[in-house]
Formats: structure tokens, sequence, C-alpha cells
């Protein structure tokens, strides 16, 4: 009598936004600006994805506690929300949706703050739980939640 095994294989298709030129070059400098500023208080990470109780959330930038890392054992999804998620609104994406993200995703999950970047205004609107938006135009924002500050000219040079 001849038996057959069956193997079945698990394979996820992510469809991934298409990341425009602008889109790639702010999320470049808000990390190198977090980078250059923050370094020793905080982890500053591109493209991380995040297991979250709300489900799986990937931000263009996340700034998480110091971490101490384990280059012998990595993680896909990093379990604990970030202290802040920053978004940043390419040609493709709606505004509604990405507002809906971080109000129902990341601060719905335990985030403490979340930044919607959008390039062809200039401006950066903060979010915070039980809060209403707040839209930085000019300036310096000012994030109550890590106690980071950023100069939108430096930003958006």
């Amino acid at each position: 009598m001849d038996t057959q095994a069956i193997e079945v294989i698990e394979t996820e298709f992510v469809l991934e936004e298409v990341m425009s030129l602008n889109h790639a070059r702010l999320t470049t400098r808000i990390t190198s600006l977090l980078f250059a500023a923050y370094e020793e208080r905080f982890n500053i990470l591109t493209e991380l994805e995040f297991e979250l109780t709300t489900g799986r959330l990937k931000p263009d930038v996340a700034i998480l506690p110091q971490l101490a890392y384990d280059w012998e054992r990595d993680i896909i999804r990093y379990p604990d929300p970030p202290i802040t998620a920053i978004e940043i609104i390419s040609p493709t994406q709606s505004i509604d949706g990405l507002v809906e993200k971080i109000r129902m995703g990341y601060l719905a999950s335990g985030v403490q703050s979340a930044w919607l970047v959008l390039p062809a205004i200039r401006s950066i609107i903060l979010y915070l739980p039980g809060l209403p938006s707040q839209l930085v135009s000019e300036g310096t924002l000012r994030d109550p939640a890590t106690g980071v500050e950023l100069e939108l000219a430096a930003v958006f040079r």
C-alpha cells in the first residue's frame, strides 16, 4: 500500500506601497536627524514590523527605548509597541487611511505618540492618545511622549 505525504508550506505575500522620491528623502532625513540628536536615549529604526494588539503594523520610522541586541538571535516582528510611530504619506496613500492606522492601530495598541508627515505642505501632524491632533507647519515639532524636538526647516530642506 502506497501512502503519500503532503507538505503544506505557508506562504505570505505582502504588497507594500511603492516608496516615492520625497518619501524616501524624508525617511532618510527624519531618521538622520533623530539619530544624530537622540541616539544615546532611543533606538531610531526604519521599516521594522511590529506585532501589536491591533495587528501587524510597520511605520516608516519608529522610536523605541534603548534595546539590548542579540546579534545571534534576530526578531522578525517586534512584539512591543514603539514609543513613537512615524508615517510619511506618499502619493499612493490616502490621508484617511493613515489617520485610521494611527488612531485605530498605533495609539490603540499602546504607542504613545504618532506623527503623520505631509510632504506637499511641509507639515507634520502630531497624534497623542485621547487628545486632538496638532498640525505643526513651522518652527519646532515637540513630542511630549519622548521629549524629542525636531526643526521642520531641517526636515524639509
